[in-house]
């Protein structure tokens, strides 16, 4: 009999999403909890378990294609009594996995990747490549073969699409490990794919002038302009800071620290045998320092319900942290950040840096949030007016630290300052409390040992 499966609600509030790639085609057969392509929404890249174990039947959406929730995505023809019907039905709502849907796990290995099969000239056209290459990895073409699919993240696969490199070709280079966009460059520059003259425009093998259209539904490239579609990441990215902004009266504020003391504090752990080992940075010891300030200042941590007629104060922080990834724009949450020691903050941020840019950010780690952080500084600047994230109550953009003549015990002297940049809600918070909570702050870091006084 045929079997559809739908798209299934991958988080809260997303109505669509756009598949990434396909990982089995029409005529595969696909075992239960088999991987079968990997979609992204607004937040995350998702693979997609199967809910049957069969053969593939029809796929009802294309790569690069944006479907409802909701949708038909794929057909199986699975083994039952009604083979001859008509008409597919729709699949029994089964237990929930780890996107909502779908056949409960089996084991608790990984879905096994599926192999590509090359064949024909175009194994022959691909071992040419290969044989070229310093390495000898080269799989015989002279008969049908198949190779493993290459280990490599969502944006690493992007950015080999863009090149025109196909990933098997890198995968026989860097043998079986995860591909890097470092190796995707590195076989662009010694084979000299993706090079193009950048003054002359696209042409198709007649060698007129290839139309946008056939360059591709991701980009549209005209000789003077190159046409991006707004979507995934971007655009939930833009529709929710343009809600934000139109609907939580913003106010910033400034305050410039001397924070000679905590890098030096700092200088003090990655020299102690027993912590260095853990890397504690900068980072890590505002968000400290920012759990315990928001003990002090509730109103700083707290969500505007509109529906409801109230205020709500949480009592725990889910510390959000701003990264910027190949994709845009993501702000993953520190679960409980009030909790943890400031060596657990250390290995949680790197933890979720790691995962950010790899483009494995969950879309459960991107939900909720009390109360944000975003790091302008690593990219030397000093400080920005940053805006909220929808729902909380405040934001703290930190900025990068500079060494510069400043006051200290009534002398000038060179230190090492930085400066602090607030927005918040002026629904919750009135301008004393902001600024209550930036000094909190900023004592703590120019005097760390003022943290003792927090709780």
């Amino acid at each position: 009999m045929i079997a559809e499966f739908r798209l299934p609600d991958l988080g809260e509030g997303l109505t669509e999403a756009e598949v990434v790639q396909w990982l089995v085609a029409p005529g595969d057969a696909v075992t239960l909890n088999q991987t079968l392509a990997e979609v992204e929404t607004a937040k995350a890249v998702v693979e997609l378990p199967s809910p049957y174990a069969g053969t593939v039947s029809t796929l009802h959406a294309d790569a690069g294609e944006t479907i409802a929730v909701g949708a038909p995505l794929i057909a199986f023809d699975v083994e039952g009594e009604d083979d001859d019907a008509p008409e597919p039905i729709v699949e029994e709502k089964a237990q929930p996995n780890l996107v909502g849907y779908g056949a409960a796990p089996s084991t608790n290995a990984r879905p096994a990747r599926r192999a590509r099969r090359i064949s024909g000239a175009t194994a022959a056209a691909d071992t040419a490549v290969l044989e070229a290459a310093p390495h000898d990895a080269a799989p015989s073409a002279t008969a049908e073969h198949v190779i493993e699919r290459p280990r490599s993240t969502p944006p690493v696969r992007a950015h080999a699409k863009r090149l025109g490199i196909d990933l098997v070709l890198v995968a026989a280079a860097v043998g079986d490990r995860l591909i890097t966009r470092n190796d995707v460059d590195a076989y662009a520059e010694r084979t000299g794919a993706g090079r193009s003259d950048a003054s002359m425009p696209a042409r198709d093998g007649s060698g007129v002038p290839a139309s946008p259209a056939a360059l591709g539904s991701d980009e549209r490239t005209h000789e003077r302009e190159t046409r991006i579609p707004i979507r995934g990441v971007r655009k939930h990215t833009a529709a929710a800071m343009v809600a934000s902004a139109f609907t939580a009266p913003h106010v910033t504020v400034f305050h410039t620290v001397d924070v000679t003391e905590t890098m030096d504090l700092l200088a003090g752990l990655r020299e102690d045998r027993v912590l260095s080992a853990h890397r504690i940075g900068l980072l890590a010891v505002i968000a400290k320092v920012v759990c315990l300030a928001l003990g002090r200042t509730p109103g700083l941590n707290a969500h505007w319900d509109e529906a409801a007629g109230e205020i709500v104060q949480y009592h725990y922080v889910d510390l959000g942290i701003a990264a910027a990834t190949e994709r845009g724009l993501i702000v993953p949450n520190i679960r409980d950040a009030d909790r943890l020691s400031l060596v657990e903050l250390s290995e949680a941020l790197r933890s979720l840096a790691e995962t950010a840019r790899a483009g494995r950010t969950s879309p459960a780690e991107l939900l909720g949030g009390t109360f944000s952080i975003s790091n302008i500084g690593v990219f030397g600047v000093d400080a920005g007016t940053p805006i909220l994230p929808p729902g909380q109550s405040g934001i703290l953009a930190v900025g990068a630290v500079r060494r510069q003549p400043w006051e200290h015990r009534g002398e000038i002297a060179l230190r090492q300052v930085m400066t602090l940049s607030l927005s918040f809600d002026h629904r919750l918070v009135d301008g004393a409390e902001g600024a209550r909570f930036l000094k909190n702050v900023a004592d703590v870091l120019e005097q760390p040992g003022r943290a003792m006084l927090l709780r």
